[in-house]
């Protein structure tokens, strides 16, 4: 049943439910087996006024595993990173140091770029 906004929540008309509950909207993660996944390492500066990153990318994994392996990744490295949309990035050029740690826990993975 559509209802009339009321002017606290600054909506006019609201066709669907009170907008309470943003987890019903969500996608589920599917988790895949780590021998399952293919990563891809990439070293890139585009966007960071020129400070080089190296990204992850294709995790199909649920976000507490990925902030865990971020923790791990960056132990490992000796420097700091962030996840961002189900890509981990780390700080500084580490592709090859990465691929070795991923390919150790079992990931399959490729450096991708020059």
């Amino acid at each position: 049943m559509a209802k009339k906004g009321n002017s606290s929540d600054g909506l006019a008309w609201r066709e669907f439910g009170d907008g309470v509950n943003s987890a019903a909207f969500e996608r589920p993660v599917e988790e895949l087996p780590k021998e399952l996944q293919n990563l891809r390492v990439q070293a890139t500066r585009a966007g960071r006024k020129g400070k080089t990153v190296t990204v992850i990318t294709g995790f199909q994994a649920k976000p507490e595993t990925l902030q865990a392996l971020l923790k791990q990744l960056k132990t490992q490295c000796g420097t700091g990173g962030a996840l961002k949309e189900s890509e981990i990035e780390i700080q500084g050029e580490h592709k090859q140091k990465l691929l070795e740690i991923l390919t150790k826990m079992g990931y399959k993975v490729k450096i991708s770029g020059g």
